[in-house]
């Protein structure tokens, strides 16, 4: 069997060993180590590249901003500022019709500039936004559909961890990634209120009536939420005009977090210890992947499969955009059964070729960080897509009352929204790129 062959043969036992429930990360390792071994020809430089290929990954500096984000965003969390984010929008938006939602919404994207956890954004926003939910009489459905939704926004506003990843497989730079997701985020957030105005209007049931509150209650839970406007600015601004790399930024912002936690009096050492544990845990989960799927790659790259599909691809003379439409359908029917790191780590080497050796009408660069900010987008919505969108779970896991199937029915609505607005970055790349400095 050819290298090319094995290659091949490769896909089908990861999917494989995928759906006989191994953790991506083993099955990733598993198959590249498979391969490696086959294609070496023997043990000697299989354990060479054991050797190497682990030391490789774990010593790069470019990973060491994951952990930093991670604990940023358990910091963020322990010290309070996810409520004062969600009061400050409620004050102000609580009383229109479907407004706390909106406030739910809101909150998650201010909580997603200090986060980059998607799975941890929804977890969070949802332990503070459903019980007010609940309340004011919106339905379960309705209600944790919207805070899923809204958690999504924790990796597409920056900081991002799998922007971060995304950067660090095709060589980019985060900087200009954050930059790029800027935008989209905002609009993905206006576009999850239009779609809360549209579903109140159409089901007028699904959400009750809040009073509004006196302007100077609504100025008071504006200045409570100061830190989260610190530290963004901080460090995001930081990294944007020069003061820090993104991993020293994300250093500073897990210290600064960190300090508003303990002088708000949340941050005691058993609470600390367990910012750490955690902290650990979701870093080695996520290296372990990054790991396995080093391992496939190298594999990849030795059979030749990412330049010989390219060269395939170009040569049958399909459309660029068909070829990025393709693409992003793969990511959306995929996104249903996978998280987004996995999809990330184990399609982008193989995606990101044929992309390249296609003609957008722009800069290498531009195309790149376009690529991603799409790829980002269609990942986030493969979190709330039935049968299998993670984030649904964590969110009816808070809420034994409601049916999954009321909550499917409620976020279709909102999936709708993120495929018009992906067709719309896809038509109009200047949404995503004007910010960037030429």
């Amino acid at each position: 069997m050819s290298m090319l062959e094995l290659g091949y043969w490769s896909f089908p036992v990861l999917l494989l060993l995928i759906f006989l429930r191994a953790p991506i990360g083993l099955a990733m390792m598993i198959c590249g180590l498979g391969g490696l071994y086959f294609a070496m020809g023997g043990p000697n430089m299989f354990l060479s590249k054991l050797k190497s290929e682990t030391y490789s990954t774990f010593s790069s500096y470019s990973l060491s901003i994951i952990p930093m984000f991670l604990l940023m965003g358990q910091f963020a969390t322990l010290s309070g500022m996810s409520s004062a984010l969600f009061k400050a929008a409620e004050s102000w938006l609580g009383h229109r019709k479907g407004g706390v939602a909106m406030a739910a919404v809101g909150a998650c994207a201010g909580f997603g500039a200090i986060c980059g956890s998607s799975l941890a954004t929804a977890a969070t926003m949802g332990r503070v936004a459903l019980p007010e939910l609940r309340r004011y009489g919106y339905s379960g459905g309705f209600s944790t559909a919207t805070l899923a939704a809204g958690g999504t926004l924790g990796i597409l506003i920056p900081p991002s961890v799998i922007l971060v990843i995304y950067a660090i497989l095709t060589e980019q730079n985060i900087a200009k990634l954050f930059l790029a997701a800027f935008v989209p985020g905002l609009l993905a957030a206006l576009g999850y209120v239009i779609t809360i105005s549209l579903y109140v209007r159409v089901f007028p049931a699904a959400a009750g009536t809040r009073e509004p509150v006196t302007y100077p209650e609504r100025v008071r839970a504006l200045i409570d939420v100061w830190p989260v406007l610190l530290v963004f600015a901080l460090v995001v601004g930081g990294i944007y005009v020069g003061w820090f790399t993104p991993t020293e930024g994300a250093a500073v912002g897990a210290a600064g977090t960190g300090l508003i936690a303990l002088v708000s009096g949340n941050l005691g050492w058993r609470v600390f210890m367990e910012a750490i544990i955690h902290t650990a845990m979701s870093t080695a989960m996520i290296f372990f992947i990054v790991l396995g799927a080093g391992f496939y790659n190298s594999f990849l790259a030795l059979s030749q499969v990412p330049q010989e599909l390219s060269s395939w691809v170009v040569g049958q003379g399909f459309s660029p955009w068909t070829v990025l439409t393709l693409i992003l359908v793969f990511y959306l029917v995929f996104g249903c059964l996978m998280d987004s790191l996995s999809m990330i780590l184990l399609t982008i080497p193989i995606f990101f070729p044929v992309v390249s050796a296609m003609d957008y009408g722009m800069s290498p660069e531009h195309m790149a960080i376009w690529f991603g900010i799409l790829v980002l987008i269609v990942v986030e919505v493969g979190l709330i897509t039935p049968p299998v969108g993670m984030n649904l779970f964590i969110i009816n896991a808070m809420d034994r009352q409601t049916a999954m199937k009321d909550t499917y029915k409620a976020v279709i609505w909102f999936v709708s929204s993120d495929i018009i607005r992906v067709a719309i970055l896809v038509l109009f790349p200047a949404i995503t790129l004007f910010l960037l400095p030429d």
